[in-house]
């Protein structure tokens, strides 16, 4: 392995920092998937939109205090500038929390983009000694420039192979901040029109906050 390292030049380096970095974010990324797993509570979340519709703010703070859940924290944003401006304060931590999730996706895709770019690279200036050893040396040992091609490759095969394991992941962090955003607005549209509900019911005179 190092073997092959070494003879495709002096471009696999960059292309190694490429695959560490790569590594190192999806790795972290992993980690902060789980981590929102962990957090997510749907009995938690049903039961602090119950208190929602019932009005009883103080009783949701309570009951949301300390909660990683990120659907929750959007809600509990827009409760806490319900006096304000809702459905801007949820919008505002909806961006927020899909910020977070979103968080060094820039980098995976800069890896995915450059890691083939090098590796062609690697192998176009591969490519070019070996035509120059071949202007030099003429075809009395073509196998030296056959050798060298095959080495200059090889820069192209890394980076190839540093996308294609990067693009895997890539996809899939982003299907689930996809998903996750779609749940953030599900939950904030009920909300809304249950806190709408609830305005409703405190003109008519029938409700109010507690």
């Amino acid at each position: 392995m190092i073997e092959i390292f070494i003879k495709g030049g002096p471009l696999m380096y960059p292309l190694l920092l490429c695959s560490i970095i790569s590594l190192s974010v999806v790795i972290e990324r992993l980690f902060f998937w789980i981590g929102v797993e962990r957090a997510h509570n749907q009995a938690l979340l049903q039961e602090v939109l119950g208190l929602c519709r019932q009005g009883d703010w103080e009783a949701v703070r309570l009951k949301a205090a300390g909660s990683n859940n990120y659907v929750i924290r959007v809600l509990i944003s827009g409760i806490l500038h319900r006096d304000y401006s809702l459905s801007k304060a949820m919008e505002s931590a909806a961006a927020e929390e899909v910020s977070r999730m979103g968080r060094f996706m820039g980098a995976l895709d800069t890896m995915i983009t450059i890691a083939p770019l090098l590796g062609i690279l690697g192998t176009v200036t591969g490519i070019i000694d070996c035509f120059d050893m071949l202007g030099t040396q003429g075809l009395e040992n073509p196998q030296v420039v056959t050798v060298g091609i095959a080495q200059a490759l090889i820069t192209t095969a890394s980076g190839l192979i540093i996308a294609i394991a990067t693009v895997v992941p890539f996809n899939y962090f982003n299907s689930r901040i996809e998903r996750a955003a779609r749940v953030i607005e599900k939950y904030a549209t009920s909300f809304e029109i249950v806190y709408e509900k609830i305005l409703m019911a405190k003109v008519s005179g029938t409700g109010g906050d507690r």
